[in-house]
């Protein structure tokens, strides 16, 4: 008994390990892998699927390149079988019938100087684990936007939202924080749903007021807009928090984590250890599987972006906070989008409700 039991909390270990692991290589639910079929004039043909015909602008990423795609070309001459979407452009390598590629909500890559040629600084963050690289952005305005992205990907995501900042005038902090690729390493290496992560983005908040800034809106995606829901009411200098756009947070914590388990092929019938398990390695507790922050603390205004076809983290927790808040938490509903992609499936109406909310927060 005593050999089956270490067995099981071994099993668990290692299966909670594989969900909170983060690497933006490892699947994500409904991540589907594509094939190439052509690529013609401005069009890519793809295989058929629910992600291909998914509706909005996308990351086309694969084995040594990437590309960004846009709608679903429907009356393309197409087989059957496949889906032609607009081509805008192949940013890096090539994309020959046959390559497989997945799409993600990760649109651009590199940094704003390349993908934009918008001005951009690379600077360092001082956290508590060691220097957080940043990218900074100018903009003449005294609030500045903190951008801050989710489990899985890369400071590149919040590019999607950069070019819009830039228009508006709004300086830009773009955060890598804790196990990102530059930034210092956790003896664990695992991603803590921003219980622990959070911290990096206090030092931002310090680090932007330390050099101009009045204020600051922070802006999150995933594990990221949870991260700011928890400097929001923990940080030292929350009161320089002028606002929160949270785009698919995590705030159940047992669905997230079951999710990522059983996207990276974890058994189920060890999903509950896995549960467990991450929940020891963060230090949450087990009894309180979705307390990502009391709503009843929340002090400023929040624009809240979240689908119901999130598979990662359920939207029915985002429309819960909404409810309990409604003097402060703006829910703006965005179907046909997967997790974090709330931006890619429709950027004209997602960058129209962030004008109207940050225009009164300048």
């Amino acid at each position: 008994m005593i050999g089956a039991g270490a067995a099981a909390v071994a099993a668990g270990r290692y299966a909670g390990g594989v969900a909170l692991r983060p690497s933006p290589q490892v699947p994500f639910p409904g991540d589907a892998r594509l094939t190439v079929h052509a690529t013609g004039d401005g069009t890519v043909t793809l295989t058929r699927s629910l992600a291909s015909l998914r509706p909005g602008t996308y990351g086309l990423s694969g084995p040594g390149c990437h590309a960004i795609v846009g709608p679903v070309l429907e009356h393309a001459p197409h087989a059957a079988d496949t889906v032609v979407r607009r081509l805008e452009r192949i940013t890096h390598g090539t994309l020959p019938p046959g390559t497989r590629v997945r799409l993600t909500p990760q649109v651009y890559a590199g940094n704003p100087r390349d993908a934009f040629g918008l001005t951009c600084a690379d600077v360092d963050v001082p956290g508590e684990l060691g220097p957080l690289p940043a990218w900074f952005l100018p903009g003449v305005r005294d609030t500045w936007v903190i951008t801050v992205h989710g489990i899985g990907t890369t400071r590149e995501h919040p590019m999607v939202v950069m070019p819009f900042l830039h228009r508006h005038r709004l300086p830009v902090l773009g955060l890598a924080y804790r196990n990102d690729a530059g930034a210092p390493q956790t003896p664990d290496r695992l991603h803590h749903l921003g219980d622990s992560e959070w911290r990096d983005l206090d030092a931002a908040i310090r680090y932007a007021v330390r050099y101009g800034a009045r204020d600051v809106v922070l802006h999150g995606w995933s594990a990221g807009a949870t991260m700011a829901l928890r400097a929001a009411v923990r940080s030292g200098v929350r009161d320089r928090i002028r606002g929160l756009v949270l785009d698919s947070p995590v705030l159940d914590r047992h669905a997230t984590v079951r999710a990522l388990a059983a996207a990276r092929h974890v058994p189920r019938a060890l999903l509950p250890l896995a549960v467990r398990a991450a929940e020891g390695h963060t230090g949450l507790p087990v009894d309180r599987p979705g307390d990502a922050v009391d709503p009843d603390t929340l002090t400023v205004p929040t624009l809240l972006f979240h689908g119901p076809d999130d598979t990662l983290a359920p939207w029915a927790a985002s429309r819960a906070l909404a409810a309990r808040r409604p003097d402060l938490v703006t829910l703006h509903p965005v179907p046909h989008a997967p997790h974090a992609a709330m931006w890619n499936a429709a950027p004209t109406a997602y960058e129209e409700a962030l004008r109207r909310f940050l225009t009164p927060l300048m």
